[in-house]
């Protein structure tokens, strides 16, 4: 049975997504960017964006009963591709595990969105 996942940290889910699903064993991330909940801002330069994109996804996948060491696969959006270096250099902190990964380069339809990601994580069937 898939179970919604909703985390306080994240502020209130939007009307449309919950920010994860479990089932089966994984977890089903949404799409996460650079905000900061704890200030409802987001974040300016492109790295500041990925730190916090990343550690909104670790929230949600905790909440979840997983792990940024148990993400198997990556969905990640940047919106100028002369950011992909600076990015990566951030990503590969937090993933040393390389988990499956494709990269686009898209507009969103906020300007000021630089980077957004999710994730399908392994969790441990107990933790239902």
């Amino acid at each position: 049975m898939a179970v919604a996942i909703t985390t306080e940290q994240l502020g209130r889910p939007s009307g449309l997504i919950s920010p994860a699903y479990k089932s089966n064993g994984l977890v089903f991330a949404s799409g996460h960017v650079g905000m900061d909940y704890s200030t409802n801002s987001l974040k300016e330069t492109v790295e500041e964006q990925t730190v916090q994109a990343i550690e909104n996804l670790k929230k949600t996948v905790e909440a979840a009963g997983s792990s940024l060491s148990k993400v198997i696969k990556i969905s990640l959006f940047i919106s100028d591709g002369a950011d992909s270096a600076k990015v990566n250099a951030i990503y590969k902190q937090y993933f040393p595990n390389k988990p499956a990964r494709y990269c686009v380069v898209v507009q969103f339809p906020n300007k000021k969105i630089k980077v957004e990601m999710d994730c399908v994580a392994e969790y441990s069937q107990s933790h239902l």
